[in-house]
């Protein structure tokens, strides 16, 4: 089967400004990345549709996106921004499905691992969005760190009839060689049953230039015994990716990681590809 990328972005720096590249170590990335540029990188890995994610918190971000993809031969779905807060959240929902390319539109996402209350997830007002969410049809990926998977574990339990996919599973501390208290809350958070997550961005919680496949051996197999295959999709982060490895040379190595766990055939084609056409509803 034709690999899927479930988690890639794309920015231009001249439509909007991008301030997190601003830190001297991000200067790799700090550049224009565009759906031709991932294009090329993922048919040298076997890749031949993927997720088009978010990058900022900017509905008409999510609305260019939603046009791009549209017109693209390779983007299957798109994980765009909406203001989880907004009491309107059902109309802003409504109209970006009806905007040029929105029936690509599969899910929401809101940068909480910047937030600096631990507990954003559990406010109200956020789980009040998080319903209308799921009232749309729409899935949320929950892009946190470590500490805020407390929060995200209650909330992914009060808010049942929505499906939530973890990004890059939480972000572990790999570069330090630690698996808790991560993997004890992976744990937890992975016994809900509306809970996928992405095999995504490891790679950057590792050292960027002293990272091999036995230093992310232990998270990878960790996931794979807490969620099983059936419930891990494959993605690459590009181009964040790129400040520690290529998107090919990343493939490859989750796919010997997979092989090494003794993932068979098709336990290896649902990360590659069924998790996320099943997750993401995904049809072209």
């Amino acid at each position: 089967m034709t690999r899927i990328d479930a988690h890639h972005h794309i920015w231009d720096l001249s439509r909007r400004p991008q301030t997190w590249l601003h830190p001297p170590e991000m200067a790799p990335i700090r550049q224009d990345f565009t759906l031709a540029d991932h294009a090329s990188e993922a048919a040298r890995a076997g890749i031949g549709r993927s997720v088009l994610v978010q990058v900022l918190g900017d509905a008409q971000e999510t609305r260019e996106f939603l046009a791009l993809a549209e017109k693209s031969d390779t983007v299957a779905a798109v994980v765009g921004w909406a203001d989880l807060t907004r009491p309107d959240l059902a109309d802003e929902l409504a109209a970006l499905a009806a905007s040029p390319g929105g029936q690509l539109l599969r899910g929401i996402r809101h940068l909480v691992q910047g937030e600096p209350d631990p507990r954003w997830l559990a406010r109200d007002e956020v789980r009040e969005g998080l319903g209308r969410v799921a009232a749309a049809g729409l899935t949320y990926d929950l892009l946190v760190a470590p500490h805020q998977l407390p929060a995200a574990i209650e909330t992914v339990r009060v808010v049942p009839e929505l499906g939530f996919v973890l990004d890059h599973l939480a972000k572990p501390s790999i570069a330090s060689e630690k698996l808790e208290p991560w993997a004890g809350l992976i744990r937890e958070l992975a016994a809900e049953p509306n809970v996928t997550a992405k095999l995504s961005g490891l790679i950057t919680e590792a050292a960027w230039d002293d990272w091999d496949a036995e230093a992310l051996r232990p998270y990878v197999d960790f996931a794979l015994d807490a969620f099983g295959p059936g419930r891990l999709m494959f993605g690459s982060d590009w181009p964040v990716c790129l400040l520690a490895g290529s998107l090919p040379a990343w493939t490859e190595t989750a796919e010997a990681l997979l092989t090494d766990a003794g993932l068979s055939s098709d336990e290896r084609d649902a990360v590659f590809h069924g998790t996320a056409t099943r997750v993401y509803r995904l049809t072209r």
